[in-house]
Formats: structure tokens, C-alpha cells, sequence
């Protein structure tokens, strides 16, 4: 009972006096671990892959390992609190660590696929980057992070939508699907225990977005109308990602038992997302359920083996509102919506806002 009161009073006192506070001589550092929704550039460095263009034709006006045409959320996230775009650990020509670093790599999930960079060792790379930080430090050398800034950073976690999809990929029932779920759901518990365990003390969770709207998934796994939702997504698919998500607030709630001393914040990226598609109109896009760049036209503008950025696909004119990328991702206009949801706190549990964690 202590334990909970605690917890309730430094969520309190954190969300009345973090506003009151100046914060003009802080650094944020952010570690960011998850999927192609925040990768900046992991799995072609990775791998060694080429995403040629149209990604990356807006702001960078070249590619840059991102699924976008532009900027991710996380980019948007990293404008808004003033620090440089986080280089990608796996990035091995110029990165610059000074502010953070991305662990996040397209197509990774919870547990090993075809990508091998689940979260498990994404959070393994994270120690080993602590631990040669710590051994580069004293020459000067590396990204001379201290201590007290690892300490004082913030760790995010974005990841779960690939666990779903899979699951449907393999032709697993609805219900088969959503019996995995705990088994991922404790893989992000173990991950962001191990976070804690080594220093960790500010942890910032997005729960997963309607897959049922993706464009890939309506093209490829739309059987008839009657799997649809009054949106026009497969009600599948986004009833499997609100049942995850109920698992990981469940998660969020227990881990801030367990810890008292560590601020705990978890997301609602369905909601911030979803409402894009729910209101497009107020947003500007005039075809929410489109890829923007794909083959086919309406409604979805996806074909398999005719994706973004083959030869056979093209994108919609520069400067078009659009909500899909590719038809997996989102759209830069997108991001920077979502990125400024998520900066608000409105959509956070509790409500402090991000800037507020900076030290």
C-alpha cells in the first residue's frame, strides 16, 4: 500500500511542479528503441540494404534509411526538444551520438523474424554502448555521455506492431493471434527491467496503432466489406492491437508498482493515430486509407511486388496529403501531427509532457 501511495505522489508533484520548473539549461538525451516507425536508418546499415528514392524527398531531399518521405515522428519529437536527429547505433560513418542514439530497426519485433534485431538485442546493443562509453570517456574519445546523463535520460519504446502483423501473416485465427500477446507483453517487461536495472530512470512506452487501416493490410487481408469497421479498416486488426495495448497498460500500471523511484509514462499512439484517419478531413488528407506511393490506385494504392520505390510504383505529387507512405508508413505531414500529440502530454499516462524529463 505504501509502495502505491508512493507512486501516486511523484506522478502528482511531478505533473504540478515539472510545468513551474525552467528547463532552458537542460540536455535531453534519448535512447529510442522499437520498429520501422521510429528506425532512422538501422536496417539498411544494418544490413547493408539501398532504400532508394522516392524516400527521403522531402526535407533531407535524398534517402536516408527512413520508410518516409520525410521526417519520422521521432525526428519531429527531436526538433521539438531541441536536440539533433538521433544518429542510428548501427550507423558506422559519421553518427553522432551527443544527444542520444536509435536502436529502432525496420521489421523487428519483440522476438527474432527474418530481421535480426529484436528488441532483446537492441537493448543488449544499448549496454555494450553504455559500457564502451565508459571505457572511451576518460580519453576524450567517443560519445562522452556521463553517467548522471545516462542516469537522467529518457528510454522509449515503440515496438509490438510487427508481433501482430506476423501473427495474421501466418494465417493464426483472431484468438491465436491474441494469445501470443503476453508472451510479447513480457519481453517488453523484461527489456525495460533491464533498462532500469542499469541506471534507467525515465522510461517512456508507446502502446501500438491501428493496423486494420494500413493500406497493406486492407490491400492483402480484406476478405469482403464485412470485416470492415465503420472507418472502412479491418476490425480484426485493430481490435488484435487494442487487445495488445490493454496488455501493455497492464504493464505500464505494474511497472510502476514494482519501481517507485522510476517515472513510468506510456502513450496512446492508437488514439493519436487513429484519429488521423477518423478526421482526415480536419487534418487536410483527402484519402486517408491510399498509399501515397504504391501501384494500383483506389481504393488503397497497394500491390504486392509493385511497392514503393520499385519500378512500377509512383508517388503522389510532392506536397500532397496524404496519411500512408508506402502503405505500412506514415507520411511526414502525418508525423509531424503525431509527433506534436505526443509532445502535448494529452495523450500520456501520466500527463508530463516529455520536455518536462529533460535534466
Amino acid at each position: 500500500m505504501e509502495t502505491k501511495y508512493a507512486s501516486f505522489w511523484l506522478a502528482l508533484m511531478l505533473v504540478v511542479l515539472f510545468p513551474l520548473m525552467n528547463f532552458v539549461d537542460s540536455k535531453c538525451i534519448l535512447f529510442n528503441f522499437g520498429d520501422s516507425n521510429s528506425d532512422t536508418g538501422g536496417l539498411t546499415a544494418g544490413l547493408g540494404l539501398y532504400l532508394g528514392p522516392p524516400a527521403g524527398r522531402t526535407f533531407f531531399n535524398r534517402t536516408t534509411g527512413r520508410f518516409c518521405d520525410g521526417r519520422l515522428y521521432i525526428d519531429f519529437i527531436c526538433e521539438g526538444l531541441e536536440i539533433n536527429f538521433l544518429s542510428h547505433y548501427l550507423e558506422s560513418s559519421g553518427p553522432d551520438f551527443t544527444d542520444g542514439v536509435n536502436f529502432a530497426v525496420a521489421g523487428a519485433a519483440t522476438t527474432t523474424t527474418a530481421v535480426p534485431f529484436p528488441l532483446s538485442t537492441q537493448v543488449l546493443q544499448f549496454l555494450h554502448f553504455k559500457n564502451k562509453t565508459r571505457e572511451l570517456r576518460p580519453q576524450g574519445r567517443g560519445s562522452l555521455i556521463g553517467e548522471e546523463e545516462f542516469r537522467d535520460a529518457v528510454y522509449s519504446f515503440d515496438i509490438g506492431q510487427n508481433d501482430i502483423s506476423i501473427g495474421f501473416s501466418n494465417n493464426l485465427t483472431y484468438q491465436q493471434v491474441v494469445e501470443t500477446f503476453p508472451d510479447s507483453i513480457s519481453r517488453i517487461k523484461n527489456a525495460v527491467i533491464s533498462i532500469i536495472e542499469n541506471g534507467g530512470r525515465k522510461i517512456w512506452i508507446y502502446n501500438t496503432g491501428p493496423l486494420g487501416c494500413l493500406p497493406q493490410t486492407l490491400a492483402l487481408r480484406k476478405r469482403d466489406n464485412s470485416t470492415l469497421d465503420h472507418l472502412g479498416c479491418l476490425a480484426d486488426y485493430n481490435n488484435a492491437a487494442m487487445a495488445f495495448n490493454a496488455l501493455l497498460d497492464l504493464l505500464c500500471h505494474d511497472l510502476r508498482s514494482q519501481y517507485d523511484n522510476v517515472i513510468i509514462v506510456c502513450i496512446d499512439m492508437y488514439a493519436i493515430k487513429y484519429d488521423l484517419f477518423a478526421n482526415h478531413t480536419k487534418y487536410g488528407f483527402e484519402y486517408p486509407l491510399m498509399a501515397c506511393c504504391g501501384h494500383g490506385g483506389p481504393p488503397y494504392n497497394y500491390r504486392n511486388l509493385m511497392t514503393c520505390g520499385q519500378p512500377t510504383a509512383t508517388a503522389c505529387p510532392i506536397g500532397a496529403r496524404a496519411v500512408s507512405w508506402d502503405g505500412v508508413h506514415y507520411t511526414e505531414a502525418a508525423n509531424e501531427i503525431i509527433a506534436s500529440k505526443i509532445l502535448s502530454a494529452s495523450y500520456s499516462t501520466p500527463q508530463i509532457k516529455l520536455s518536462c524529463l529533460c535534466n
